[in-house]
């Protein structure tokens, strides 16, 4: 749909100027008439137009502050998913230069070899179809397992499950796109797609997108649509959740010689639903 705005109107103004010759020498021989047609500038034509978009922004953090932990919770527990190692502590969640910052480190804390950090929205924000933009950067290393990803706070399996992005740290220019869910029977389910570049995700920010619609589950990059599916599409509301897993056992175990810090660097959340009440 096109608006319009702030358009008017306007008419090409002709005027005359009259001018009376008078010769001083025999008097006044003739009057004589000059019509002078002069155009007008015109009006400015101030029209604008914009396009009206299909979506709306429902809710987002800019991580300007540490208001953020009004709308997030701070993960502190150990983690007891798939043989990780950290142990997720508020310590390791730090606001710099206007980005939230996920800290891994290789420390001992309450019997863990390595600490990390995760959030999540659960019972603050929670919806069902949306888009989805978040732009960060990714940590690199051995073992490391950076993800954004949306989950259900209703089932014991963390299921249906969307992975907005997930990587593996030793692989810096491999992305995975992901839907997980549970079949009529019981059985585990998941459709996903691998995205390879010459990119190392690394070394600069990118935005990692979803759109999640009833019949439809499309992932962006940077803007551009990368993977699509059909196959399923949650119809239950989900929440945020973005960490950073070290091991497991998909990543592997980090590099036991690598004592350096690594940081997911996330610069803004947005999440947008449809204007359409189709949507």
């Amino acid at each position: 749909m096109l608006t319009v705005s702030g358009c008017s109107n306007h008419e090409e103004v002709l005027y005359s100027i009259k001018k009376k010759l008078t010769i001083s020498e025999g008097g006044t021989k003739e009057s004589e008439v000059i019509k002078r047609e002069v155009e007008l500038p015109p009006k400015a034509l101030s029209a604008e137009v914009k396009e009206e978009s299909p979506w709306s922004l429902v809710w987002n953090d800019d991580f300007d502050s540490y208001d953020f932990k009004r709308r997030w919770n701070l993960q502190d527990w150990a983690s007891d998913k798939n043989e990780e190692l950290q142990y997720y502590s508020p310590d390791n969640l730090k606001i710099r230069d206007g980005h939230l910052v996920i800290q891994s480190k290789k420390e001992r804390f309450k019997e863990r070899s390595y600490t990390s950090g995760a959030i999540t929205t659960e019972d603050l924000f929670e919806f069902t179809y949306g888009k989805v933009e978040i732009r960060a950067k990714i940590p690199e290393g051995t073992g490391i397992f950076p993800a954004l990803w949306l989950v259900n706070s209703n089932n014991e399996k963390w299921l249906p499950e969307i992975d907005i992005m997930e990587n593996i740290g030793q692989v810096p220019n491999e992305i995975y796109f992901v839907v997980h869910w549970t079949d009529s029977n019981g059985e585990k389910q998941r459709d996903y797609s691998t995205y390879t570049s010459e990119t190392n995700f690394s070394d600069d920010f990118h935005t990692y997108g979803l759109i999640w619609e009833k019949e439809n589950i499309s992932w962006t990059l940077d803007g551009e649509v990368v993977f699509e599916t059909k196959m399923y599409s949650p119809d239950t509301p989900l929440f945020l959740y973005i960490n950073t897993a070290i091991g497991g056992t998909w990543p592997g175990p980090p590099d036991p010689n690598d004592s350096s810090t690594k940081e997911f660097l996330i610069d803004y959340v947005r999440v947008y639903q449809a204007n359409s009440k189709e949507g």
